[in-house]
């Protein structure tokens, strides 16, 4: 049933960080799928391993974007004020969920929002958008790229361990281990789905720097496209114990006038337990590309009726 109603969903369609809850902070909105729930008592800080760096292990709920730009054409509400780099996300402008266009801005540089391409570059993405939404990479049941993976929906669990931060994605069963140590990038040969991180820790931020990744992933699920030369400069900011502020800064000479920055929340799954009482656990996925669970729905559900004999 996931996968149907992903296909629906898809179609359709180093600067200081204040790391203190916000004032007056009622908690992380309410996520996505099976996170949802009551607001959540103001969080305290975010933990801390033995060996100092924050404990951001456990759950969590990123939103789901498939638009990385505002799109008031498709219904947007249009606009909230610009925010500089150097400020971390209000969580009331972090709502998880679908984001078709016109939710909270995502790119917070440059201030209107849009992704500086060069006109051709914007041409390309005109025409995917409208021509070739077939070709959607997660359709085809490919991982979802770089940070475009960072916006997966249903969940990711988080573990740490001296030397690696490590992502488990529900969505996709996609992984993503990242080395703390600085290590090189390996040979600009090789092209992967999820790019080549190497990450360092400077203070509480834990710094991502990403190369090598293929050209068969998107920034989203509406057309924005990559090329090679994509280098992918992403930080994990712990806001509080609820909360991780995202920001990506994404640079590519070929198809952008600059380099620009998207920011958002990560919050914290609110879930406990599954519903039959067992403790909170990620879900087997699994893609069939050329799904179609949608003639297979029981008829409560909108599905066809059984035919007689």
């Amino acid at each position: 049933m996931k996968n149907a109603i992903l296909g629906i969903a898809l179609v359709v369609g180093t600067t200081a960080v204040c790391l203190a809850p916000l004032a007056g902070q009622e908690g992380p909105p309410r996520g996505f799928g099976r996170g949802r729930g009551a607001p959540q008592p103001p969080a305290g800080p975010m933990p801390r391993l033995p060996d100092g760096h924050p404990d951001m292990e456990g759950f969590w709920t990123p939103p789901a974007i498939t638009d990385i730009e505002p799109s008031p054409a498709r219904g947007g509400r249009g606009r909230a004020p610009a925010r500089g780099p150097a400020r971390a996300v209000d969580p009331g402008l972090a709502a998880s969920g679908f984001s078709f266009g016109g939710g909270p801005d995502r790119i917070v540089d440059p201030p209107d929002g849009k992704i500086p391409y060069k006109p051709e570059a914007r041409a390309k993405q005109q025409d995917i958008l409208m021509n070739h939404m077939a070709d959607e990479p997660e359709l085809h049941c490919y991982p979802s790229g770089v940070p475009h993976s960072e916006s997966n929906q249903f969940g990711v669990q988080i573990i740490q361990t001296p030397g690696y931060f490590v992502q488990l994605s529900e969505f996709m069963h996609t992984v993503r281990i990242i080395p703390t140590d600085g290590r090189p990038h390996i040979n600009p040969k090789i092209r992967l789905f999820q790019g080549d991180p190497v990450g360092h820790w400077e203070g509480d931020t834990l710094v991502v720097d990403t190369t090598n990744q293929n050209t068969k992933t998107w920034f989203d699920t509406s057309g924005n496209f990559k090329t090679e030369n994509l280098h992918v400069t992403e930080k994990f900011i712990p806001q509080d114990a609820n909360t991780i502020v995202y920001e990506a800064t994404i640079t590519d000479p070929d198809i952008y006038t600059r380099p620009w920055t998207a920011r958002w929340n990560i919050n914290r799954a609110r879930a406990t337990k599954m519903s039959d009482g067992h403790p909170y656990e990620q879900m087997e996925f699994g893609c069939i590309e050329g799904n179609e669970d949608l003639q297979h729905y029981t008829e409560d559900k909108g599905g066809k009726a059984p035919k007689k004999r």
